[in-house]
């Protein structure tokens, strides 16, 4: 009776470690356990969660809620801690600041399988999170996919946004036969290609990124092994994504808080299937740029890294298709903006949006 009474116990042990692991809240999608968000570093913001299409949508929000806010999208791989050193500065300007976590990132719920995720259902997500909590003269921040998503909110629902402010982003866009040959074409490329080593990701991503000006043909070398490794492995390094893409090197803490939405492989189908996504709206960008962002009327920010190299020919779509943009360059930085100088950039953003002067931020002399 002992023995069986200790294999009882064993097996319940195993049960939960397993459901620990694999936490399937309903068939195909995942939720990550909050104690793996306990204790961060430098991430003291509290949660809120809203329902959206059967999904947990988590997104902070902070600041007064009467007050205008800003709503700050993040890319990937990262989720809405990279938006810890802005927070505080925009709050404290008296902003209310919506920060949300995409399906598949953050604490936010996450498909198990990546042909589940599509960039329209990323777009519809976040217009619903905007209207159900009645966003208004709004702010638009967007960086990496963070703009390929915000900006086509801000297109769908332009009334609701009083500004826009982007930042290593873009739109990218093509027409009729055209459009569905390039995704075709990519699509075809990454077949062609095959698995990606991360060792050969990251060769290739140092060529592109330590070079001075890079030739259009290495960095697309480098965004098609980028698909090609996303697509085809089982467990993304996420924190060594985000040192190498954004010459960044992080604390312990901050390593552990990147990884925190990522308890095994399978919770991380929304971040290896996103660069994919990329080509699947070209004709219906193309539409939004010509119907709503050619025409706009509004303050829009282009502030892009003096160091950028993955978006950098995005930034001629804003310079030539938006009338009258304020561009600024942010001096030594790379990718991940908001982690190299969050509060400076927090800082041009209150300016921008209360109609001071903005001008390029200056890199520290070494």
């Amino acid at each position: 009776m002992r023995s069986f009474l200790k294999l009882f116990i064993f097996l319940s042990l195993c049960s939960l470690s397993f459901f620990s692991l694999s936490f399937e809240i309903k068939e195909g999608v995942l939720r990550t356990p909050d104690a793996r968000f306990e204790n961060l570093e430098d991430y003291p913001f509290k949660p809120n969660y809203m329902m959206i299409e059967g999904l947990r949508i988590h997104y902070l929000d902070e600041g007064p809620k009467n007050s205008e806010p800003i709503i700050l999208f993040h890319g990937e791989p990262a989720w809405s801690y990279l938006f810890r050193k802005m927070i505080p500065v925009l709050t404290e300007a008296g902003y209310r600041v919506v920060v949300p976590d995409m399906v598949g990132f953050g604490k936010s719920d996450k498909f198990e399988s990546k042909y589940d995720y599509s960039y329209q259902h990323h777009i519809e997500t976040m217009k619903e999170l905007v209207k159900k909590l009645d966003l208004k003269n709004a702010t638009h921040f967007g960086q990496d996919w963070g703009g390929l998503v915000g900006l086509r909110v801000v297109a769908e629902m332009p009334e609701r946004f009083s500004q826009v402010v982007v930042s290593n982003t873009g739109m990218v866009a093509g027409q009729g036969i055209r459009a569905w040959f390039m995704q075709r074409l990519v699509e075809l490329t990454v077949w062609w290609n095959g698995p990606t080593t991360y060792e050969e990701l990251i060769l290739s991503a140092e060529e592109s990124l330590n070079a001075n000006n890079p030739p259009a043909n290495a960095i697309a070398s480098m965004f098609i092994k980028w698909m090609a490794y996303s697509y085809y492995s089982e467990d993304m390094d996420i924190v060594g994504i985000m040192e190498n893409f954004g010459q960044l090197s992080f604390t312990e803490g901050e390593k552990k808080a990147y990884e925190a939405p990522f308890p095994s492989g399978k919770y991380k189908a929304g971040a290896h299937i996103w660069p994919y996504l990329i080509p699947t709206q070209l004709q219906e960008n193309e539409k939004y740029w010509k119907e709503v962002f050619e025409k706009w009327d509004k303050p829009f920010l282009v502030a892009f890294g003096e160091e950028e190299k993955i978006t950098i020919r995005m930034k001629e779509d804003f310079v030539n298709r938006i009338p009258n943009p304020t561009i600024i360059t942010l001096g030594g930085v790379g990718h991940f903006v908001q982690e190299e100088v969050g509060p400076e950039l927090a800082q041009i953003i209150i300016d921008f949006i209360e109609g001071k002067e903005v001008s390029d931020l200056i890199a520290p002399s070494s």
